[in-house]
């Protein structure tokens, strides 16, 4: 599991950043700390969540996506395997 700070968040963008999405920080009335907007890749996360709502919200998406990890460093594909292996406790 990944620690609640904010260079877990940071390694999150990253990755999300190197497999072609693109994350926003926006306010909104979705009750969850992020969503994806209709297949596109863009990642919009709610602003006035937590850390470890952010967190969190960027792990479900992620382990949920179907991804290319092929554009990925050997470093960056571990972390994505880790993170569809984990299962959140919240």
């Amino acid at each position: 599991m990944l620690p609640n700070t904010q260079h877990s968040l940071d390694k999150l963008e990253s990755l999300l950043k190197d497999l072609g999405y693109k994350v926003r920080y926006e306010k909104g009335n979705f009750k969850t700390g992020a969503c994806m907007l209709q297949s596109s890749k863009v990642v919009v996360v709610n602003r006035f969540s937590n850390l470890e709502m952010k967190i969190s919200a960027l792990v479900i998406l992620l382990r949920d996506m179907q991804t290319d990890s092929g554009m990925l460093d050997e470093k960056q594909k571990q972390f994505l395997r880790n993170i569809k292996q984990t299962k959140l406790t919240i």
